[in-house]
């Protein structure tokens, strides 16, 4: 689909990332960053929106949270 990324997470924030993938019962910090993404992701788009229009309106929401350039 997009292919893959990877994203630095550093000091304060990483320390609750893990306790939180911990507390959550993930199997790693990635498939609980995944999924935290996936469901802010749900949250922003209307179900309706499919394509290559969707596609770029993600990417957008995701440059402008900083998580992408």
């Amino acid at each position: 689909m997009f292919g893959s990324y990877k994203v630095k997470i550093e000091g304060e924030l990483l320390d609750k990332v893990k306790q939180c993938a911990d507390a959550g019962g993930y199997g790693s910090l990635d498939e609980f960053v995944a999924h935290v993404l996936e469901k802010e992701i749900k949250k922003m788009l209307p179900p309706n929106e499919t394509g290559a229009a969707s596609k770029e309106l993600v990417k957008k929401r995701l440059q402008g949270l900083g998580y992408i350039e």
